[in-house]
């Protein structure tokens, strides 16, 4: 699991991208800095807003997040039935088995979501409810990445900082789709910034795995497990990541996560505007 490297693409070594290489994803030599731990870790439980209990025992965590939008509104481009088996079951199954997980001890009881994951990953040998937690927060972002009549070319500042870092939209598109169609089996693809390089770079990840643990800011995530497009697409992969890239990504959305990842990182000129 962690950040894939494009040495497994299949495509001719003239076609190959660098995408940024974490060969020690989980073992204790990952970079501090990669990997720093929030507050979470020294600071007392903290009781989650609408969480119930009974007998004093915990009995919710997490709720399971609808789209943005009516579950039929991405058609054509990604179907009714794909979101309610996607959402309604896949995603639904990771919250139920996360809660189920926590329910066990409340050790991690009071985090965030995001705070969680962090914990959980410590630092490259992941506890049991890492999975579950960052499948979660990998589909809540991953709905929010898309809506109706979405696509095409980003505008203002999210345009202008895609230029700035790739060159043109034309090579952020092509070397998205191209990380997309070489990340196999199960695993997602992300626009992020690096907060470090101060820039955004699209990296990959395997199974559940979210760049955020590696100090990553994410801004698009698209879901490359073979349940998100099957129904839709079968084995045309391109078509489902070519069809998010130009009929369903929220660049609304985006240019909002870039205008808040601009309040942690100065990505310099140009400034990403506040929507």
């Amino acid at each position: 699991m962690g950040l894939c490297s494009a040495t497994s693409n299949p495509f001719p070594l003239s076609f190959q991208l660098q995408f940024p290489n974490f060969s020690s994803q989980f073992n204790n030599t990952l970079s501090p800095n990669h990997c720093k731990l929030p507050a979470p870790f020294v600071k007392k439980k903290k009781q989650l807003n609408g969480c119930q209990r009974a007998s004093g025992k915990v009995v919710a965590y997490y709720n399971l997040k609808k789209p943005p939008y009516e579950l039929d509104a991405l058609e054509p481009y990604m179907s009714k039935r794909t979101v309610e088996v996607h959402w309604g079951e896949h995603h639904r199954n990771y919250v139920e088995r996360l809660n189920k997980a926590l329910g066990k001890d409340d050790v991690l009881y009071g985090y965030t979501l995001e705070e969680l994951i962090k914990v959980a990953y410590r630092n490259g040998s992941p506890q049991f409810e890492f999975n579950d937690a960052c499948q979660v927060w990998n589909h809540n972002f991953f709905w929010e990445s898309m809506q109706p009549g979405g696509g095409g070319t980003p505008e203002m500042g999210a345009l202008q900082q895609i230029e700035k870092d790739f060159g043109s939209y034309l090579n952020f598109r092509e070397q998205f789709v191209l990380a997309a169609l070489g990340t196999f089996s199960s695993g997602w693809v992300w626009l992020a910034v690096n907060s470090e390089e101060r820039r955004l770079e699209i990296v990959t990840t395997k199974n559940a795995v979210t760049p955020i643990v590696f100090g990553y800011i994410p801004i698009i995530g698209l879901d490359m497990w073979e349940h998100a497009y099957y129904l839709d697409y079968k084995d045309d992969r391109w078509s489902y990541v070519t069809n998010f890239l130009d009929h369903l990504v929220s660049w609304d959305v985006v240019l909002l996560r870039m205008a808040r990842a601009e309040a942690f990182v100065n990505l310099g000129e140009p400034n990403i505007p506040v929507a």
